[in-house]
């Protein structure tokens, strides 16, 4: 089986470290409060559908690739 990363670690390793972004920086450019951010982020929250077009916006990836699939 595999298992993938949760979507918050693969957007901090992906895009925020690499370019040199906060979390807080993030999240204003999404327009969403920080703490929400921080939440999917630190793998504390799922990404919900808005957040995973939020995040198509600014991160320019497909809505789907932020939401895995449900378990079967």
């Amino acid at each position: 089986m595999h298992n993938p990363p949760h979507p918050g670690e693969f957007i901090t390793d992906t895009y925020l470290k690499p370019n040199g972004v906060s979390g807080r920086e993030l999240a204003e450019k999404l327009g969403v409060a920080p703490s929400t951010l921080s939440c999917v982020l630190n793998g504390t929250s799922r990404v919900t559908p808005e957040m995973a077009l939020r995040l198509s916006v600014g991160l320019g990836r497909s809505p789907e690739s932020y939401c895995p699939a449900p378990d079967k």
